[in-house]
């Protein structure tokens, strides 16, 4: 039995109401409940969390699945406190130990020290920015991607904590040209394709 822990990131603030991660965080559930051999818990980090109980769910889980919007091109304010307090709660605990340092020669080594290794994490996003402002010349990323770009840094977090990472997916342009039922259908194909593999060798046992 593999387990996966989702994390959805969405909240109400602005004119954000937190729906579309809803949506995203249910069409994964509805997939992940194709397979007989996965156990699934949900955070929803709008809602009351106890930090050291979210740190035993990032040890018990093999997967992370984390949706979140991107506000002014980051993380949302709750699902930046929620891992500030979850990761901080996790130390010596289940999510690093250290840095991966030692006194003798601290110019090395140096985000080594995760406690999360053997786990996977898969890492969805939301923005109003089209795919094309990622990908074409002279449009405002730079021909840079949603994850050697702006998110860059929320992989590397995952990584000081020993998580493997797994395909992105990218919600693009979903306030002015949102199509919902088709996106959905393209994410779900996503999940199943990355956990019929994931999965295959508890599938065949």
């Amino acid at each position: 039995m593999k387990k996966v822990l989702i994390i959805n990131g969405g909240q109400n603030f602005g004119h954000s109401g937190g729906k579309y991660n809803q949506t995203i965080a249910e069409n994964t559930l509805a997939v992940l409940k194709e397979f007989d051999n996965v156990e699934v818990k949900i955070t929803n980090v709008s809602e009351n969390y106890d930090k050291n109980e979210e740190v035993q769910k990032f040890v018990w889980a093999d997967y992370i699945i984390y949706h979140t919007p991107i506000w002014w091109f980051q993380l949302p304010n709750g699902l930046k406190k929620y891992i500030d307090e979850v990761f901080t709660a996790g130390h010596a605990k289940g999510i690093y130990m250290s840095d991966g340092r030692n006194a003798e020669n601290p110019e090395i080594n140096y985000g080594t020290g995760g406690m999360l290794g053997g786990r996977k994490y898969m890492l969805t996003t939301s923005w109003n920015a089209p795919a094309t402002a990622f990908t074409l010349p002279g449009e405002f990323f730079g021909e840079t991607s949603v994850d050697d770009g702006p998110l860059f840094g929320f992989h590397r977090m995952n990584a000081f904590v020993s998580l493997e990472k797994m395909e992105s997916f990218h919600f693009h342009d979903v306030e002015k040209n949102a199509n919902i039922e088709r996106d959905m259908k393209l994410y779900r194909e996503h999940v199943r394709n990355v956990f019929e593999k994931e999965l295959k060798p508890e599938l065949v046992s």
